[in-house]
């Protein structure tokens, strides 16, 4: 009988802020979260190196409990990462809040100060310059009224200036907070999602033991009976959003293969990245963009609506009908911008950099030299609802983000076409490039079984 060994590996238990006797100051506060943070994502960084150590060993039971445990635990510790980084969020959303009250107070009192301007100009101005001049008993003071007069004048051009940089700054201000708001829900959506999975991990772990008892051979008995033959492989759905719903496994694993052989990428992180992009949220692909169930569009105004009505214009679809990927949505309230096209997810200014579509100076125009996909494919312009084309624009990112085939550079590289390359490295992000390389591991297996 073969026993399970799963020492040094525990579950986490979360570690509360220290409780302190006095009130914090805000620097002080500040210097504290920083710490936790930083002390976690060490924590994170070391469990995430202990997983890829393990998913290097020939598969047993006790290799797969220990990378089960690893995951549980990393999970807990981007959870706990994520707790940190809201409540210093929602400091910084307070900050910007008091910033939006004292620039309110600021214009209010200078609408003040402009309005009694203008009045005290429309009154010198019922004078025409000889009637203040006769009024007046010497030049001496038909000067002084007229210098007054002038100096109104400019005080009014300096208020009207300070009111417009006001404003602006307040726009500005409020454009930020609505971003770290965002980012605070976004993130708690992401808490709830992670949850779940330690959920699933902890009842597959126990449904392993339990079947097994903690012998070898029944796990590798266990392990044969759950994997998938050649002919379930053969008559299974791969789901593509946008791109024409599901196509047949063997034809996903061909397109993959055709991708992979241009770029270099792994065929099953191809697979992965559209499996993940198909299911990552709810009623993906199920607005327009003309929607207007909130204040906000669907897609981003300015970023990408453009973008996607020359991609529109370019190939000949109505845009007023096509399908895009909705706004996340949390407890009810939207969650930033949708507007993500075909089976690979694209936004629109993403879209544009693989297809070809240029910013002329007088919009957007398609470029065929600038065509990637094009290039790779031939025959006319690229398109985000073509499934081969897809799957070679997420082969094409996946390889501009340093995807090479080892287990640290292909998770990296999906963190990056999640998150880009300024939020790969954040925690809070970690569980997509998680849940990729399972589905990496679990769609390696398929292949190898389907070309058997």
């Amino acid at each position: 009988m073969t026993r399970v060994i799963t020492a040094g590996v525990l579950v986490l238990a979360f570690i509360l802020p220290p409780q302190t006797a006095f009130s914090e100051t805000d620097p002080e506060r500040r210097k504290r979260l920083e710490a936790e943070l930083q002390n976690v994502e060490r924590q994170i960084l070391t469990q995430q190196r202990l997983v890829e150590d393990k998913q290097q060993e020939r598969q047993s039971l006790e290799r797969d409990i220990s990378i089960i445990e690893g995951e549980i635990k990393k999970a807990q510790l981007g959870i706990q990462a994520r707790a940190v980084a809201i409540e210093q969020l929602s400091d910084q959303i307070g900050e910007k809040e008091v910033v939006l009250d004292i620039l309110s107070e600021r214009l209010n009192k200078q609408q003040t100060s402009l309005a009694e301007l203008v009045r005290k100009s429309a009154l010198l101005e019922e004078y025409s310059l000889v009637e203040v001049m006769l009024s007046k008993q010497s030049f001496s003071e038909f000067f002084t009224d007229i210098a007054n007069y002038q100096s109104i004048k400019e005080s009014l051009n300096e208020s009207l200036q300070v009111l417009h940089g006001i404003r602006r700054d307040t726009v500005e201000q409020k454009i930020q907070l609505e971003g770290k708001q965002e980012t605070e829900a976004e993130m708690k959506r992401i808490q709830e999602l992670e949850k779940q999975e330690i959920e699933k991990k902890e009842d597959k772990k126990e449904e392993i033991l339990t079947i097994t008892k903690g012998e070898e051979e029944r796990y590798q008995a266990l392990l044969d009976s759950q994997r998938k033959t050649a002919a379930q492989l053969r008559n299974a759905l791969f789901e593509l959003l946008g791109g024409g719903g599901g196509i047949p496994f063997p034809e996903a694993v061909r397109l993959a293969q055709y991708a992979a052989n241009v770029t270099g990428v792994d065929v099953a992180l191809i697979l992965a990245i559209l499996e993940q992009e198909t299911n990552i949220g709810s009623n993906l692909g199920s607005c327009l963009f003309t929607d207007n169930s909130s204040s906000r569009p669907v897609m981003h105004p300015t970023r990408d609506e453009p973008i996607f009505l020359a991609i529109a214009d370019i190939l000949g679809f109505d845009p007023y009908t096509r399908s895009v990927s909705c706004p996340i949505s949390q407890n009810g309230q939207r969650v930033g911008w949708g507007g993500a096209m075909g089976p690979s997810q694209f936004i629109p200014s993403t879209w544009a950099i693989y297809g070809g579509i240029a910013n002329t100076g007088n919009g957007w125009e398609y470029d065929k030299s600038a065509d990637a996909i094009r290039r790779i494919n031939g025959g006319s312009i690229s398109s985000p609802f073509n499934n081969q084309d897809a799957f070679i624009a997420t082969a094409l990112l996946l390889r501009d983000n340093g995807a090479n085939g080892s287990y640290s550079n292909d998770r990296l590289a999906a963190l990056r076409y999640y998150a880009g390359w300024g939020g790969a490295n954040n925690p809070a992000n970690a569980f997509y490039g998680d849940q990729v390389m399972n589905r990496k591991s679990r769609l390696s297996q398929e292949i190898d079984i389907l070309r058997n």
